[in-house]
């Protein structure tokens, strides 16, 4: 008797069992269609994998740190103290530096007066130099999203400089942006959104030499707003207790980890955004509205 209900059971997983697994194959079928289905997601993906987002996010994040960064920290030391404390307020923000993170960097900067005149003027160039790295690096980005052939050195050296400095002028004010200059977050979150999307909107047309029209670029630039925006807010939340984590458990060198982990999750949102604004404007019902055409045979080839 007592084998009957255990031969019951038995069968009544092994349906189970079946259901599921039917249901999965369903799912996954369903997964692969999806981009016949829905084109745009066909190409979104495509577009995706083709950029190597991984990379880019890696590569965007190594140069910041190793070279964006120490230009700023560059510029702040010959500039007047409010610029160095507007620096030491937004990396404090931005990253989470507390305690002897953030003595540190204010250390850092109030040393650099110290420093012979002559070396110090000449060591900034070169590093400001060096931090055109950056930008280098931002172009390759938006010339491999776009499908573009990489400008010419005369004429994309000057775009460099003049987009490293916006960037490095936004990075010290980004804080009070976010903090609606002292009003609050329901001034300082459409500011922060209204700026990153300008700014990003800008870059786009900047460093691709004006080879695509403003209003193609304009999905992407949002894009990057929406992220710059979700950034932010997670950055309060999440940024200090995870830099304290890793200072506790890595000592100075939880800054590197942290902050260079944090600045690939931002490349990658901007890159992210950057592609699939690309996507977007090419999108038959927006192109039309942007003014846009794609050229024949080619879904991701377009010319603006």
């Amino acid at each position: 008797m007592s084998e009957q209900p255990t031969g019951r059971k038995t069968r009544r997983k092994a349906r189970r069992r079946a259901r599921w697994r039917t249901r999965s194959a369903e799912l996954t079928g369903y997964a692969r269609g999806l981009p016949e289905h829905v084109p745009m997601v066909g190409r979104a993906l495509h577009h995706l994998i083709r950029v190597n987002l991984l990379d880019c996010a890696t590569r965007l994040a190594a140069q910041a740190f190793l070279s964006a960064l120490p230009a700023l920290f560059v510029v702040a030391v010959f500039t007047p103290a409010a610029v160095r404390e507007g620096v030491v307020r937004s990396l404090r923000k931005e990253l989470g530096l507390e305690g002897d993170a953030a003595q540190s960097v204010q250390q850092l900067l109030g040393t650099g007066h110290e420093q012979d005149t002559g070396f110090g003027l000449l060591g900034a160039l070169v590093t400001l130099l060096s931090a055109t790295a950056l930008s280098r690096a931002m172009q390759r980005v938006c010339e491999r999203c776009w499908e573009l052939p990489k400008s010419g050195t005369r004429v994309a050296a000057w775009r460099w400089l003049v987009w490293l400095a916006v960037w490095l002028v936004t990075l010290v004010l980004q804080t009070p942006v976010r903090d609606g200059f002292g009003r609050g977050a329901w001034l300082g979150i459409p500011l922060t959104f209204l700026d990153g999307t300008a700014i990003w909107w800008w870059t786009q047309h900047l460093l691709l030499g004006g080879r695509v029209r403003w209003l193609p670029l304009l999905p992407g630039a949002l894009l990057c707003g929406t992220v710059v925006v979700g950034l932010g807010v997670a950055s309060r939340v999440y940024l200090p207790g995870a830099m304290a984590r890793s200072i506790g458990q890595f000592g100075p060198y939880g800054v590197v980890f942290t902050g260079l982990s944090w600045l690939i999750v931002m490349f990658a949102g901007l890159t992210v955004s950057i592609a699939l604004g690309r996507v977007v404007s090419e999108e038959e019902s927006v192109a039309g509205l942007l003014g846009s055409r794609t050229e024949p045979g080619r879904w991701g080839g377009a010319r603006f």
